[in-house]
């Protein structure tokens, strides 16, 4: 209805009757508010993580924040904060917990602390390769694996499973075998299961925050750290550290875990976008971080770091023996499994 139209029954109805006037006003306003409340209903949610805003973890969290607001018409906006900015890794865990943060990205070392078994794609050498990783990504296992966590931190659930690079050895030294770990201060996240290999190969491993381990390193708090490529290169470490050690003892994997609280907030429909958002953001980060991780062994080179082409094997030998305790303690059968995927 137009101005013009709105003012001749108005004018009609105040001939009439003041009653119909008084009526037809709060009808009208009524609805006019009624309108303008739906159209600025927004969901805010926050996703926060402790990554580098130079990795794809965050390049494609951003583009999943963006194409969750573009279908669902605009109902959800995610704010991304990076580089720790709402607390380090333990902290973002506790804060999805309690509900004062929506989405997250965590190791599963750090969500083995609601539910141990989920911290079995982190034992050092459980992967053959990258293809036997991809494959448990697209397993029942993982799947068995994510509804154990979710009942097991009432309700938090995996929306995605993140690549995030074979981990490597840096250092002020070269490491061309276990021999040459001897007594090295290696930094290491703070979980126990990253311990073991360091451990298995007679390091002494350091827990130090993701975000403190520069400093550690330009201190020399500590002698080494190990990292994916992608994240060697995001953080710098490559200015304080002279060598890389290709030692790939992990098959590193990010999650994305949404609460509890947030998922219960979406309609069916909505849970059906967001699942397929998270998804395909996790496909994405994957097979960038592959890429990157073919492409920057030259980099490093060019920026003058020594790269440095191990014997695995040495390696592994010296750590497979480690995971008899853990397969007990972590699931016999979930690890006879995740060995015999092909």
């Amino acid at each position: 209805m137009n101005l013009t139209s709105t003012m001749s029954v108005i004018g009609y109805l105040v001939s009439r009757n003041s009653r119909f006037l008084v009526l037809f006003l709060t009808l009208w306003f009524g609805v006019s508010s009624f309108s303008v409340w739906a159209k600025q209903e927004v969901k805010h949610l926050t996703w926060a993580h402790v990554y580098e805003t130079s990795e794809p973890l965050h390049k494609w969290a951003v583009w999943a924040a963006e194409e969750i607001n573009k279908r669902t018409e605009g109902r959800y906006t995610i704010d991304v904060f990076p580089v720790s900015i709402m607390g380090k890794e333990a902290e973002l865990n506790q804060s999805l917990s309690l509900g004062t943060i929506d989405i997250i990205y965590t190791g599963t070392s750090f969500a083995a602390q609601n539910y141990p078994p989920i911290a079995l794609p982190d034992l050092p050498y459980v992967f053959r390769d990258y293809q036997h990783w991809q494959k448990f990504n697209d397993s029942d296992l993982f799947i068995e694996l994510a509804e154990g966590y979710k009942l097991a931190s009432r309700g938090n659930r995996i929306v995605g499973n993140n690549y995030y690079g074979q981990r490597h050895v840096t250092s002020n030294k070269p490491i061309k075998s276990p021999k040459d770990m001897l007594d090295l201060k290696l930094r290491v996240p703070n979980a126990s299961i990253f311990k073991m290999f360091p451990l298995a190969v007679g390091a002494n491993p350091s827990p130090i925050a993701f975000s403190e381990v520069y400093l550690a390193l330009q201190q020399g708090v500590v002698d080494a750290q190990e990292n994916p490529l992608p994240t060697i290169k995001a953080k710098k470490f490559y200015e304080v550290q002279e060598y890389i050690s290709l030692t790939g003892h992990l098959q590193g994997a990010v999650i994305s875990v949404a609460s509890d609280r947030l998922w219960n907030m979406l309609s069916d429909t909505d849970k059906v976008i967001f699942s397929q958002v998270f998804k395909q953001a996790a496909a994405k980060v994957s097979a960038d971080t592959r890429q990157s991780e073919k492409d920057l062994i030259s980099w490093f080179e060019e920026q003058g770091v020594t790269v440095l082409t191990v014997d695995r094997s040495a390696f592994r030998e010296k750590v497979l023996p480690t995971h008899v305790e853990a397969k007990q303690r972590l699931g016999a059968d979930l690890y006879d499994r995740l060995q015999n995927i092909r």
